[in-house]
């Protein structure tokens, strides 16, 4: 179930807190995996098998506009979302285009970047987005081994 805290949030900007909305934010919050709206969609029916897609859509787009979840693209097509809760470390995704495995990673040069572009362009940058596409050490090295 959903922390006080976070259902106070969604009280205090007037949204009403609603079964669905917590079976959605609670399937976001306790994934150690990154779920598209789909896999989200499937995840709550096994509890609410009346939820519809629209509604799960909908509420994704609620608690994004909250701040409650984030959405990230592990992909450079950007073809499908995946949501995770806000909270965690600012993290960066790098896809394997020969197994698909998702590794996160944090990285300082990154924030060497936001603080060189701030300083340098004066920008203020509240989130960098960004997934790396290549093959894991493990895909790379049967790639080696096969010559592609």
């Amino acid at each position: 179930m959903t922390d006080a805290k976070t259902l106070n949030a969604l009280r205090a900007t007037g949204h009403r807190v609603t079964p669905q909305r917590q079976l959605v934010l609670e399937v976001v919050e306790t994934s150690p995996e990154h779920l598209d709206a789909e896999a989200i969609y499937q995840r709550v029916r096994e509890k609410d098998p009346q939820i519809s897609l629209a509604t799960v859509y909908r509420t994704l787009a609620v608690l994004k506009d909250m701040g409650l979840i984030e959405q990230s693209y592990l992909a450079r097509n950007h073809a499908r979302e995946y949501y995770e809760p806000v909270g965690a470390p600012e993290h960066h995704h790098f896809t394997c285009l020969g197994c698909r495995k998702v590794i996160e990673f944090q990285s300082q040069r990154v924030k060497q970047m936001r603080a060189e572009l701030q300083r340098e362009l004066g920008l203020d940058i509240s989130h960098a987005c960004i997934c790396l596409e290549g093959y894991c050490r493990s895909c790379a090295a049967k790639r080696s081994k096969t010559g592609r």
